[in-house]
């Protein structure tokens, strides 16, 4: 597939390019693309995502700390795909699937996520999704040189502590994720879908 990949140079970005150079998709311009993936900042996907769709290009978008609600009339009213995914590693998704099957079971919940240092949105993406997916809990964040991403739940009842960990040791984690919403984009319907766990 023909994809034009924002954020290239950006710190999943540069894992990003050659994966898909790797996986048999070809890094081209937005005129030539079949698809648009966007590991950018919050402050300029929004932009990028616009500007995708009005070039009829579907997109996939892995940056966090923005409101889908900003482009989902824009990619409905241009038939076009956009999906977000606050993360994009398999291993992430399970663990907000586990932790919601959970807290169904075990009353007391928090999470906490460590993210590097440069992480732009606190509490990150995931954390907020995983919050939902369990009906609310407190989130803690920490941003620390030398960490790429961890999230921990913990689900609390008398006399225990269930804690289910997810920990992407680098940003290779998120290839597969990228690889499948590429593969799965022309199922999508218009219109925005969120979570990687709708492909899985």
């Amino acid at each position: 597939m023909k994809v034009k990949l924002f954020g290239a140079g950006g710190k999943v970005g540069s894992v990003l390019a050659p994966a898909l150079d790797e996986a048999g998709h070809e890094l081209v311009e937005l005129e030539a693309a079949e698809a648009m993936v966007d590991f950018t900042t919050p402050d300029v996907v929004v932009g990028n995502i616009e500007t995708a769709l009005a070039a009829g290009v579907a997109c996939i978008v892995g940056t966090s700390g923005w409101d889908t609600a900003e482009v989902a009339q824009k990619a409905e009213e241009a038939g076009l795909p956009v999906f977000y995914a606050p993360n994009f590693a398999i291993g992430a998704v399970l663990m907000m699937r586990f932790a919601g099957e959970a807290a169904k079971h075990m009353p007391g919940a928090e999470i906490v996520e460590l993210h590097h240092e440069s992480k732009v949105d606190a509490p990150s993406g995931t954390a907020k999704a995983t919050a939902e997916a369990i009906g609310g809990a407190p989130i803690h964040s920490v941003r620390l040189p030398g960490i790429v991403a961890h999230q921990e739940v913990l689900l609390a009842d008398t006399g225990q502590l269930l804690t289910i960990r997810h920990d992407a040791f680098s940003r290779e984690a998120y290839v597969p994720g990228v690889l499948l919403a590429l593969e799965r984009l022309s199922d999508l319907p218009p219109g925005v879908t969120v979570g990687l766990d709708a492909l899985l």
